[in-house]
């Protein structure tokens, strides 16, 4: 489980195509590797992925196939900066909301507007999902918990960012074109479809 409250910026220094599998080497923020033990939940842009090793240069995680087809992990190249956060522990505040780490699908980045202290990122959904994407509504995008801004009828939406989420998250440096792993709210998604199912009954 995750909260969205990304912790800091990890490098990509490593990356090792085989046998299907992708072995992605990430530089942790500092601290941020304290206690790592094999087996444990690091979200990457948003998505749950298990530590499989680590060394001096970084942590190593196994993606497969699917996993890079359905998110940005298979865009990355060596260099390329990700948002990280550890696995939530029982006691910690949940400043975000919850997330699992499983991508529903990607975003693509149609306009930003940036004035002196706000950021307005507008992105486009996927069709299947837009339902469950509502205005003032919780998605976690490149595994950042926001609220939904402003919506329109072309299944475009809007963000609005704080100086700190910027400075922390990849998305001080967001472009249009760019894909964003989309997670989207799980109460959200449960409401909305028991809804349709409910009034499919009916008709």
């Amino acid at each position: 489980m995750f909260t969205g409250i990304v912790q800091g910026l990890g490098e990509v220094t490593q990356i090792d195509d085989r046998d299907g599998i992708r072995r992605l080497q990430v530089r942790l923020p500092s601290g941020r590797d304290q206690g790592l033990e094999t087996g444990a939940s690091v979200a990457i842009n948003g998505v749950c992925l298990t530590v499989v090793g680590w060394n001096q240069q970084g942590v190593q995680f196994d993606v497969i196939d699917e996993t890079l087809r359905l998110t940005n992990l298979g865009a990355l190249d060596i260099g390329h900066l990700v948002n990280v956060e550890r696995a939530a522990r029982f006691g910690d505040e949940i400043g975000g909301h919850v997330l699992s780490g499983h991508i529903h699908g990607q975003a693509t980045v149609t306009e930003v507007v940036e004035t002196d202290a706000n950021l307005a990122v507008w992105w486009h959904v996927p069709e299947g999902l837009r339902k469950y994407v509502l205005p003032k509504g919780y998605v976690s995008l490149n595994g950042c918990s926001l609220t939904v801004g402003e919506t329109e009828r072309d299944g475009q939406f809007s963000i609005h960012l704080i100086p700190e989420t910027r400075e922390l998250t990849t998305f001080g440096r967001v472009a249009v074109g760019d894909s964003l792993n989309l997670e989207i709210d799980s109460q959200t998604q449960a409401i909305v479809d028991t809804v349709e199912r409910v009034l499919d009954q009916r008709l």
